[in-house]
C-alpha cells in the first residue's frame, strides 16, 4: 500500500489538458479521473460516458495517446451497499471518508468541533470520528464496499482520499482490507507512509 497527497477539486480546461502537457514534457503520465458523490450505477454510467467523450476528444485534438482510468469516490452509504454494481462502471474506488463520515453519521464536519469533544469525553466515541475512522460503524460500510466491489471486479483498485488517510489507526484499518493506497494532505504524507510500512510489517508471515 502506498501513500500520496491528494488534490481533489473541480476540473477546468487547464486540468483537462494537463496530462497532455505533462506527457509532452517527457513524463509517463497515467491520469485517474474520479467522479464524486455517486450513489447509483446508472448515474455513474452516464457520468463516465461524458468523461470518456471529453477525454477522447481532447486527446484526438492534441493527437496524443494517453491511457487513463475512470473511477468514483465512495462518499455515500448507498454507494457502499451497491458497490458491486458501481464496480461494473468504475476502474477504481476511492473512499472519500471525510464526506462518508458526514453522510453516515448525519453530522456536519463544519459544526462537529463544537460538540464531538463532549461525545468523546462521555465515551460515545473513543476518538473524534473525523480524526480516525469509526471502525465499528463507518468501517463496516467500508468493508462492505470493498467486498462487494472486488466480488464483481477482483482487480479493482481501491484507496482512501481524506484526512483519515494520514491517521495511523485508519491507515492500518485500510491495509487490513487490502487497500492499494492511501491519499491525504501533503503534510500528513510522512505519517501515512510510516503507518503503511508498520502495517505491512505487522502482516508479514513471520510476525503472525
Amino acid at each position: 500500500m502506498r501513500a500520496s497527497s491528494n488534490a481533489c477539486g473541480d476540473c477546468d480546461r487547464t486540468d483537462r489538458s494537463a496530462a497532455i502537457e505533462v506527457k509532452r514534457a517527457g513524463v509517463d503520465v497515467k491520469p485517474e479521473i474520479m467522479i464524486p458523490l455517486i450513489g447509483h450505477e446508472r448515474e455513474l454510467a452516464i457520468m463516465r460516458a461524458l468523461v470518456v467523450k471529453a477525454a477522447d476528444a481532447a486527446l484526438a485534438e492534441a493527437r496524443e495517446k494517453i491511457e487513463y482510468t475512470v473511477g468514483t469516490m465512495i462518499e455515500l452509504p448507498r454507494a457502499c451497499m451497491v458497490a458491486d454494481k458501481l464496480a461494473a462502471e468504475a476502474d477504481f474506488f476511492s473512499f472519500g471518508t471525510n464526506d462518508l463520515t458526514q453522510t453516515t453519521l448525519g453530522v456536519s464536519r463544519d459544526d462537529a468541533a463544537s460538540f464531538l469533544g463532549d461525545y468523546v469525553k462521555r465515551g460515545i466515541y473513543s476518538v473524534d470520528p473525523f480524526v480516525a475512522i469509526d471502525q465499528e460503524g463507518l468501517g463496516q460500510l467500508i468493508r462492505i464496499g470493498v467486498e462487494k466491489g472486488r466480488a464483481h471486479k477482483p482487480d479493482l483498485k481501491i484507496g482512501i482520499c481524506g484526512e483519515h488517510g494520514g491517521e495511523p489507526s485508519s491507515v492500518g484499518f485500510c491495509h487490513g482490507l487490502g487497500f492499494d493506497y492511501v491519499s491525504c494532505s501533503p503534510f500528513r504524507v510522512p505519517i501515512a507512509r510510516l503507518a503503511a510500512a508498520q502495517a505491512a510489517l505487522r502482516d508479514r508471515p513471520s510476525n503472525r
